[in-house]
C-alpha cells in the first residue's frame, strides 16, 4: 500500500529527481561529445573503437543483473546518489587511459555507475509519478534528454576552446558531483522492511513477462547508443566536418529528443501508447535514411534530430509500463526490461563498428533503421501495464 505524502514533500522529490536525470544526461554527454578526440588520441580504427565502446555495454548489463536487488535491499534513494557519485568519479579517468584495454576497462566501471544510476532513478521516478497520481515519466526523461543536450554542447564548447579532454572531465565530474549531493536528501526514502530484504535476491534476470516490453526497449535503445556512440564520428568522418560541428551531432539529436519527451506526458493523456511508439519508430526510421543516404551536414543533422524526436518516448513508456506490472516489483520490472533493452548497447557499439569496417558506417546504421522500423510492429505489447 502507498503511504501518503505531503504535497510538499513530492514536490521536492519531484524537483530532485529531475535533477538528477539531468546530471545523468550531462555526465553521459560529455563522455559521447569528446569521443572523436579520445579515438584520434589513441589512434583507434573504427572496428577497434567499437570493441573498446563494448566495455560500457558490458558495464551496463552486469550491473542491470544486480541493481534491482540492490534497490530492494538499499532503496532507490540511496543506490541513485551511490550511482550517480560513481559516475562522477570514473568520468576523468576516460580521458587519462593510456591505451585501448585500459579505456575498455574504465568504460565498464563506467557503464556499471550508469546503469545502477539510470535503474535506480526510473525506479525513484515510478514512486513519484504514483504519488503525484499523474503520468511523468517523459518529463522526468525530457529532463535526462536536456542534460544531454546541455553535456554535448559543454563538449562541443570546450572542443571549440581547444582545452584538453582530462581538463575537460574533471571540470565536468566535480560540478555534478556538487548537485548530486545536493538533491540527495530530497529524494524520496523507500526502505523496504526486513523480511522483504531478506529474501530478495540480489542477482536476477528478467521474467519471461518482462521480454515483449523488452523488444521495444531493445530497438530504441540500440537506436539512442548509436547516436550517442556513432553520430559525432559519422559527422567527422562520413560528413567531415570540425570537432565542434561533430559534438553537435549528439546535441541536435538530444534537443529534439527533449521537445518529444516534453510533450509526452501529455500525449500520453489522450493516446494509448501503442499509436505513440509506432509513429515514433517511423520518425526515426525516416531520419536514420535521409542521414544514410544524404550524408551533408544540415540534411545528417536534421535526420539525428528526427531519430532523438521519434524514439523520444519509448523507453520511458516501456519503464513505466514495466515498473506498474501486476505482481512484479518496479526497479524489478525496469532492471529486467533495461537487461533486455540495453542489451541494444552491448550488441550496438561493435556491431556498427564491425559492420563499418567491412562496409561503410552509412551501411551499419542501416540496421539501426530496420529495428527502428520494426517498432511498427513490436509497439503492441505495451497495454498490460496498471493504471496510474
Amino acid at each position: 500500500m502507498t503511504i501518503a505524502l505531503s504535497p510538499q514533500t513530492v514536490q521536492r522529490a519531484r524537483i530532485a529527481i529531475l535533477i538528477i536525470f539531468f546530471i545523468n544526461g550531462a555526465l553521459l554527454a560529455n563522455w559521447v561529445s569528446r569521443i572523436p578526440q579520445v579515438q584520434e588520441s589513441l589512434d583507434l580504427s573504427e572496428g577497434e573503437l567499437g570493441l573498446v565502446l563494448l566495455g560500457l555495454a558490458v558495464g551496463v548489463l552486469v550491473a542491470l543483473s544486480l541493481v534491482g536487488g540492490l534497490v530492494s535491499r538499499f532503496g532507490t534513494q540511496n543506490v541513485t546518489t551511490g550511482g550517480a557519485v560513481m559516475l562522477c568519479v570514473f568520468l576523468p579517468f576516460l580521458a587519462w587511459m593510456p591505451n585501448a584495454w585500459m579505456l575498455w576497462f574504465n568504460l565498464f566501471l563506467f557503464g556499471m555507475a550508469m546503469s545502477t544510476m539510470d535503474v535506480a532513478m526510473n525506479s525513484q521516478a515510478v514512486e513519484v509519478e504514483e504519488h503525484a497520481h499523474k503520468a511523468l515519466m517523459s518529463t522526468f526523461h525530457a529532463a535526462f534528454s536536456i542534460g544531454g543536450f546541455a553535456g554535448a554542447m559543454m563538449g562541443a564548447g570546450m572542443a571549440s576552446l581547444e582545452i584538453d579532454v582530462r581538463t575537460h572531465f574533471l571540470i565536468a565530474g566535480v560540478i555534478f558531483l556538487v548537485g548530486i549531493v545536493a538533491c540527495h536528501r530530497y529524494l524520496l526514502e523507500d526502505k523496504p522492511d526486513a523480511d522483504e530484504d531478506s529474501n530478495e535476491a540480489v542477482f536476477q534476470l528478467p521474467s519471461r513477462a518482462l521480454f515483449p516490453l523488452g523488444v521495444v526497449a531493445f530497438a530504441a535503445a540500440i537506436g539512442e547508443g548509436a547516436m550517442a556512440d556513432w553520430s559525432g564520428v559519422y559527422l567527422s568522418n562520413v560528413v567531415n566536418t570540425d570537432a565542434a560541428t561533430a559534438a553537435l551531432g549528439f546535441a541536435v539529436f538530444s534537443l529534439f529528443m527533449t521537445v518529444g519527451r516534453l510533450s509526452g506526458d501529455y500525449l500520453s493523456t489522450r493516446f494509448s501508447p501503442v499509436p505513440i511508439v509506432r509513429a515514433g519508430g517511423l520518425i526515426a526510421t525516416i531520419g536514420l535514411l535521409l542521414a544514410i543516404f544524404l550524408p551533408q551536414t544540415v540534411t545528417t543533422l536534421l535526420g539525428f534530430g528526427l531519430v532523438g524526436l521519434g524514439l523520444s518516448v519509448i523507453v520511458p513508456l516501456a519503464f513505466s509500463a514495466a515498473g506498474r506490472l501486476p505482481d512484479i516489483a518496479p526497479s524489478v520490472g525496469i532492471a529486467g526490461v533495461a537487461t533486455i533493452g540495453y542489451a541494444g548497447f552491448l550488441a550496438g557499439p561493435p556491431v556498427i563498428g564491425l559492420v563499418a569496417e567491412i562496409t561503410s558506417l552509412q551501411g551499419a546504421l542501416l540496421i539501426v533503421a530496420v529495428l527502428s522500423a520494426s517498432l511498427l510492429f513490436t509497439a503492441q505489447s505495451l497495454g498490460r501495464a496498471k493504471e496510474h
